[in-house]
């Protein structure tokens, strides 16, 4: 027969299932909350194909803790690329039958290393055929040139029977472009050497004497969850509003062909990235490390310039919904063209 249960032990065995009940309690309370106080960590990336051709960006993160979010930042990548199948041409400032190299990447970087920290480069584009069988003897060979017009490249082929890889690099003050609207002129630094194909469609853009069709079609402030210099407020969700400015740059008469993913870094106050393959975009007006890194950069608002953004932002809208996502679309769309900017070297 068993023992009789005493009454201190069946005391002390209430106090622990009480003890558990009131841990339990506490976990539940604390999921509640978080769960309330981080309404990102439910939504997700919202694809293209959802949005009726628009496109979106919403709130696609899941809460970070301070020392990821550092760890993060600390990892951005160190660009030199180029395009394959395109051979620049211009005047060579160091010859490519007297310079070789092992990839396209030594080559880039040995014209980036001809460029002034604060002034011109000397290099601003190179070329580098790395193909054994198709090069032959010309395996290897680096050739770096300047343009006249960095801005206007001077291509002599492209295509799949070309053997040479071309990409351009820009000095700290050149390589800028001029986002015209009837608000301002933001001025955008290109960035080549992470994302060659997308720097090379807006070069192309540029050339043109209009760009009909390319406009903003979507504006949202930074409300109360970010400060002025991007950064987010402790414990603020991150949307809506998600701060920033989307719209398209598909210009009519012109047939755009989607662009390869390219480096995603995170996203800053001030960075202009593409949307899946584009050709919709955005301008992020805070700096966005719940998004990851999602999307391609091709270029950053001048901060001087973001005042003219900020002031898109604020232009009346109206709320829609995309794949379950609070949006505001402007009730007027801002058109917009790109044009080339002088600046001083």
């Amino acid at each position: 027969m068993g023992r009789r249960q005493t009454e201190s032990e069946a005391g002390r065995f209430t106090i622990l299932i009480l003890f558990l009940l009131g841990i339990i309690s506490f976990c539940m309370v604390y999921f509640c909350l978080s769960v309330v106080f981080n309404p990102s960590s439910s939504i997700t990336k919202t694809s293209i194909s959802d949005l009726d051709g628009y496109g979106g960006v919403g709130d696609l993160g899941t809460e970070e803790k301070e020392e990821q979010e550092e760890e993060e930042e600390g990892k951005e990548e160190v660009c030199c690329r180029g395009i394959e199948h395109l051979e620049l041409w211009g005047d060579a400032v160091k010859w490519g039958s007297d310079f070789k190299v092992n990839s396209s990447e030594e080559c880039c970087m040995a014209c980036k290393a001809m460029c002034r920290r604060d002034g011109p480069c000397s290099c601003d584009s190179w070329v580098f055929c790395g193909n054994p069988e198709a090069c032959g003897p010309r395996f290897g060979e680096c050739w770096l040139k300047k343009q006249k017009n960095s801005l206007e490249p001077d291509r002599r082929d492209s295509g799949d029977q070309v053997i040479w890889t071309s990409g351009l690099v820009f000095a700290k003050r050149e390589g800028i472009v001029g986002l015209e609207t009837e608000h301002g002129i933001l001025r955008i630094k290109l960035f080549p050497e992470c994302a060659p194909h997308s720097v090379f469609y807006i070069l192309e853009l540029s050339q043109l004497h209009h760009s009909v069709g390319c406009h903003f079609y979507r504006a949202e402030s930074r409300g109360s969850y970010w400060d002025s210099k991007g950064n987010h407020i402790e414990i603020a969700p991150f949307g809506p509003p998600f701060a920033l400015i989307q719209g398209t740059l598909e210009a009519h008469g012109t047939i755009f062909k989607e662009i390869p993913t390219e480096v995603c870094p995170i996203i800053r106050r001030g960075s202009i990235a593409w949307i899946g393959s584009g050709p919709e975009f955005f301008i992020s007006l805070a700096n966005h490390v719940e998004w990851k890194k999602a999307y391609t950069v091709f270029g950053s608002v001048l901060p001087e310039d973001m005042e003219i953004a900020e002031k898109i932002s604020q232009l009346p809208t109206k709320l829609d919904v995309w794949s379950n996502i609070s949006v505001s679309v402007l009730e007027k769309p801002v058109p917009l063209r790109f044009k080339r900017i002088e600046t001083d070297s």
